[in-house]
């Protein structure tokens, strides 16, 4: 598989700002040059933005969680085809608002699906297709949902109950510590502007190598 381009996904949890940080970071490397393709997941193609809707509407509050998995998995797997695998190929550089580390968080973590399923989910629907770097924000679950809650109303997984966000934080922590290499966690109780700096500062490698 070639690769030319880089790959920085940014995970967390609720009210972690993802959004206010991938605004500054996208900045940030269009100010230094980069090809950038801005996806986010669940969605990022036709396909995966339907998914989407299906996967966080209320309404379908009796969907399982083995549904729900392989639902996260089949917009990935579009998602790697159609958009990332492609502008990787072509020397731009990917920023993924989530990954696969989020079903190892959510669905592994929250609702309890095995590991060992999602990682050969992982093989088989990406690819082999990794970030280079993993931007973890992490803040306390209390702090992320009293900030979420300013949002507008919740969607059908931020409708769960603290524990499941508790297992879901647990969770990253964890994948962080397995591959410190990849991941770089930032506290996300600090204001924005230190946020940015830690995950520019965390890019910078990269801009070098390429």
């Amino acid at each position: 598989m070639s690769r030319h381009g880089r790959f920085i996904s940014l995970e967390g949890g609720e009210g972690a700002g993802k959004s206010t940080l991938l605004g500054g970071l996208r900045d940030y490397l269009h100010q230094h040059g980069v090809q950038l393709l801005q996806v986010r997941e669940p969605g990022g193609t036709t396909l995966g933005e339907a998914i989407r809707s299906l996967v966080l509407d209320p309404a379908h509050a009796a969907l399982s969680a083995e549904s729900e998995l392989l639902l996260m998995f089949a917009s990935r797997a579009q998602l790697v085809r159609e958009r990332i695998q492609p502008a990787l190929d072509a020397g731009q550089w990917v920023l993924c608002d989530r990954y696969v580390d989020a079903s190892y968080a959510y669905q592994g973590g929250g609702r309890g699906q095995p590991l060992e399923r999602i990682a050969e989910l992982e093989r088989w629907a990406c690819d082999g297709v990794r970030p280079d770097l993993t931007l973890l924000l992490d803040l306390p679950v209390s702090t992320g949902r009293a900030r979420a809650a300013g949002r507008g109303a919740a969607d059908r997984i931020e409708t769960e109950a603290d524990a499941f966000f508790e297992r879901v934080r647990q969770a990253y922590r964890d994948r962080a510590q397995a591959e410190p290499q990849r991941f770089r966690v930032i506290d996300a109780s600090l204001p924005p502007g230190q946020v940015l700096a830690a995950a520019i500062a965390a890019t910078a490698h990269l801009l070098e190598a390429s």
